[in-house]
């Protein structure tokens, strides 16, 4: 018979992969939902961003409430909840009905369902391997585990192209057969290994707040990225403003209600654990880092360089999903080995050394022309997929390591919802910076751009007004906006000559002019992620060494080296009472505040 950590793991596995590839696969579609529902990109920027940010948005604020949820009825239990309500808001948005602005509210209605249903797996699938494997075996599962998480991200890239000429509604329905099948699965062959504390209570205040104070601040990021009166940006609407500072208090309130509550849903003293804090701190700036660099470097493929390269508007989605493969390659590459190497040797190093190696892969970035050679490009790409993957499963097995069976629950949810987070909050700050970079520098390559075609002088000058997030939007969705412009003037564009309409209109024209003011904003984009990146390897570095808690025999079981656990020899071992009556095993000579940071 099969060992039941490795049901475990395929199945998590499943679950991990299908939610990852619902999350890019929007990214490349959403061309084809707009056609297909007949919404104008240029005019319904908060559809897109809704569409686009919504299903991050849910599962997000909803992590830790489901983590902590697990612990008390069950991981299992909820897990495969998960997938069922996952599938059932799939098949919703297969059906989607109508056209125009109801269809894209039903759109984002159901992308709401899927992202609770995407909470549900994502808080759940860490936990469920911890329980399932011995701690000399979770690197390696933790490797495999976020493979498939990288490997479901840029697979949707590639389905989205692929399903996207064929029919906008098989983008949704591509993730049926895998829920239905995952669904039936978990529930037939995963268990309980870790009995469920259901004497434990709810803490609303704290789920209130932190739901409350996310959802706000989030909600206000989106909105602040749309035109608002004359800006390019809305930072300067009182709802956003608001909402901002609305959700920025309740998130500083809400350690202050979890210190009051007796059973709180963040459990804020496995913090005082320095592995558990620095190793959840580096993987939230790794997430800000990396989450939006995906969706920049597509709209630099999709809006720009393939355009450039003949190819058509309606062939960009698929051929930018195949020329990010091979950041899943150095992915594929190292998450295994890095994680298998972590189970002999610990996170430290190996999660260090991914991040700077991010670092380097940004920096190389900054060097590249919007005209770039491919094999440049993709070697920079796996590059930077490798050091991702050195980072993710050690970093993520050290968190997972750290915490009592009972709390592996709340610390999944609490390491996803953080994760989660840095990626949503990602793709806003890049698009922040995108935006604000194209809104001084696009009007005037438009100008010039406009006046060298031979457009009239009035027509430049309106042209030229083109707000620089429908510019950046268009890009993303590989449309070129002039067309829709144009046919908002009739009596200027009647003035046009044949051959200025044909040269506006055509292919190549929009790229060109917006490639030269995005690359330039690009790289400052890239210099964030460097900064962010070289950041997040000091504080790796910073976790300290290995710390293990497990159970051995009818005990629980503290150890702690530079080396791996599997490596420490008895003799280097003492055994003490703690707090509880249990046993705790730790190297003689070793310091607890050096480890722990107690």
């Amino acid at each position: 018979m099969v060992q039941y950590k490795w049901v475990a793991l395929s199945n998590t596995t499943l679950g991990v992969m299908m939610a990852m590839i619902n999350s890019t696969i929007i990214l490349i579609s959403l061309p084809a939902i707009f056609k297909g529902i007949g919404i104008n990109p240029l005019t319904s920027f908060q559809y897109l961003l809704w569409i686009l940010f919504g299903y991050n948005i849910v599962t997000a604020t909803l992590l830790v409430t489901f983590g902590r949820l697990s612990d008390i009825f069950g991981r299992v239990k909820l897990y495969n909840l998960g997938f069922l309500v996952f599938t059932l808001g799939s098949i919703a948005l297969w059906l989607t009905p109508g056209t125009g602005d109801s269809a894209a509210d039903y759109i984002i209605l159901f992308r709401f369902v899927q992202g609770i249903g995407g909470a549900f797996l994502f808080s759940n699938s860490a936990a469920i391997l911890t329980d399932a494997f011995p701690h000399t075996e979770r690197g390696k599962a933790m490797g495999i585990n976020q493979i498939a998480a990288l490997a479901g991200s840029l697979l949707g890239l590639i389905l989205g192209g692929i399903l996207a000429t064929i029919d906008w509604r098989f983008v949704f329905l591509v993730s049926v057969p895998f829920g239905i099948f995952g669904t039936a699965w978990s529930y037939f062959r995963l268990k309980e290994v870790v009995r469920p504390e259901r004497e434990q209570k709810m803490d609303v205040w704290g789920n209130s707040t932190f739901a409350g104070g996310l959802t706000l601040l989030l909600v206000g990021t989106t909105y602040g990225l749309l035109p608002y009166g004359g800006s390019a940006m809305g930072w300067g609407s009182p709802w956003v403003v608001v909402a901002v500072i609305l959700g920025i208090a309740l998130i500083i309130a809400f350690p202050l209600v979890e210190l009051r509550v007796a059973q709180p849903m963040f459990n804020l003293s496995l913090f005082r654990r320095r592995i558990f804090a620095a190793a959840n701190f580096a993987g939230l700036l790794a997430s800000v880092a990396r989450g939006g660099m995906m969706i920049m470097l597509i709209i630099l493929l999709q809006g720009v360089w393939l355009p450039l390269h003949g190819y058509s508007y309606a062939s960009t989605p698929f051929w930018a999903g195949v020329y990010m493969t091979p950041m899943m390659i150095g992915f594929i590459v190292m998450g295994p080995l890095s994680g298998w190497l972590s189970d002999r040797y610990g996170a430290r190093g190996l999660s260090t050394g991914g991040m700077a190696v991010v670092t380097l892969s940004f920096l190389l970035l900054l060097f590249i022309p919007y005209d770039f050679n491919y094999v440049q490009f993709a070697l920079l790409l796996f590059l930077q997929g490798s050091g991702l993957g050195m980072f993710a499963a050690p970093n993520t097995a050290s968190i997972m390591n750290s915490v009592p069976p009972e709390q592996r629950g709340a610390a999944s949810g609490m390491r996803a919802t953080i994760q989660n987070t840095g990626q949503t909050m990602s793709i806003a700050l890049f698009f922040i910076i995108i935006i604000s970079s194209l809104s001084s520098s696009l009007p005037a390559s438009l100008s010039g751009a406009l006046t060298a075609a031979g457009a009239p002088s009035q027509l430049v000058s309106t042209l030229s007004s083109l707000p620089p997030t429908g510019a950046l939007f268009s890009a993303f969705l590989g449309y070129n906006p002039i067309k829709s412009v144009l046919a908002q003037y009739p009596a200027l564009t009647s003035s046009l000559s044949a051959s200025t309409y044909s040269i506006l209109t055509g292919k190549q024209w929009f790229p060109g002019v917006i490639a030269s003011p995005f690359m330039s904003a690009l790289r400052e984009a890239f210099v964030t992620g460097a900064v962010l990146s070289v950041v997040a390897a000091v504080v790796s570095m910073l976790r300290g060494r290995v710390y293990i808690y497990d159970i051995e025999g009818e005990g629980e079981t503290l150890q702690e080296a530079g080396i791996g656990a599997d490596r420490i020899p008895p003799s280097q071992q003492s055994r003490a009472a703690d707090s509880r009556g249990r046993t705790s095993s730790r190297p003689v000579g070793e310091v607890e505040k050096d480890d722990r940071g107690e």
